[in-house]
């Protein structure tokens, strides 16, 4: 999340080796990024990182123990994260591990619950475990530093559209990342044009800024092509609202009971209440603990769980009649 918040990864896709800082609107944190003399780390290279820290995540998920070095196929990288492939693909893979372990940050930003005030790269080390005869890369271990895996360990992590991977273009990037760390599932967030740039990190000038943002804003009302959330530009303020189906696949899901994995869906007493007209013989508590488990059976949960409730019930009284008695 406070890579998010912060341009910590550059939008040039030219070897970027400008040093730079960042400080917060309190006037207390700050990020400085060092680059080496390959350049910075850029948005490009961040697919990397995302994948180990997804990595990660799916082993805590899992109950599994997890260490800041993580082993993996660079093919399953590759297509997880939309690369090519081919030769390319794991040339740019390399230099992308080069950037990350190369470009040194100083911040005091909390992550975890700690407070870092020094300095480290993204990751520690990288190694390539073993190459095919032609070069290319099979086998690849990471070691994450220890700011991105007690981020990690705190949770301070947000999920990301697989759809990210799609999109080209640097700024269509961060402008996504922003939207999903300010935005997130508020109605709307607004931001002027002047605070967007300092954001993103663009160095751009102010009319090629707006130029581009304004490109983007035209070219997602077009053809719909940003993940997750919808951004206008009007008199020089980007705003950002969800999109529906953002809300649907990220709205929170209800809490399922452990043994029957049912969903523990609030009803009010007026809808139990309806209930016992429209399945008079059947006990109210059976009904509401069938509906529950057939609730966990769909894709998604009722949107309407009083409604959806009801209709339950008039179905199976009339499939199944008094046999409630």
């Amino acid at each position: 999340m406070a890579s998010m918040a912060h341009p910590i990864f550059t939008l040039s896709t030219k070897p970027d080796t400008k040093k730079r800082r960042y400080v917060a609107a309190d006037g207390k944190s700050y990020v400085e990024i060092r680059p080496n003399m390959i350049g910075l780390a850029t948005v490009h290279d961040r697919d990397v990182l995302i994948y180990c820290i997804s990595q990660v995540m799916a082993a805590l998920n899992d109950g599994k123990q997890v260490h800041r070095t993580l082993r993996f196929k660079a093919y399953d990288l590759l297509v997880a994260t939309n690369r090519p492939v081919a030769g390319t693909g794991y040339s740019g893979l390399k230099a992308a591990l080069e950037r990350l372990q190369g470009t040194q940050i100083e911040t005091n930003i909390t992550t975890g619950g700690v407070e870092q005030i020094d300095g480290f790269s993204l990751i520690d080390r990288y190694r390539i475990v073993r190459e095919t005869r032609d070069g290319r890369m099979l086998d690849l271990e990471v070691t994450l530093s220890d700011w991105v895996f007690n981020a990690i360990a705190g949770d301070d992590v947000l999920t990301l559209n697989r759809r990210y991977f799609q999109l080209r273009k640097p700024l269509e990037r961060r402008l996504y990342e922003l939207a999903r760390k300010q935005c997130g599932m508020q109605p709307e967030w607004k931001c002027g044009l002047d605070k967007l740039k300092d954001r993103t990190g663009s160095t751009s000038s102010d009319k090629e800024f707006r130029r581009l943002v304004k490109a983007i804003c035209k070219a997602d009302q077009e053809h719909n092509h940003m993940p997750d959330y919808a951004f206008r530009m009007d008199a020089d303020i980007l705003t950002v609202t969800p999109k529906p189906e953002f809300l649907e696949n990220y709205a929170p899901k209800p809490e399922q009971d452990r043994l029957t994995g049912g969903y523990i869906l609030p009803l009010s007493p007026d809808t139990l209440e309806r209930a016992r007209e429209l399945a008079p013989t059947w006990d109210i508590k059976v009904l509401v603990g069938e509906w529950r488990n057939y609730a966990a059976r769909q894709q998604n949960p009722p949107k309407n769980p009083d409604a959806a409730f009801l209709g339950f019930c008039k179905s199976w009284f009339k499939k199944r009649g008094r046999n409630g008695w």
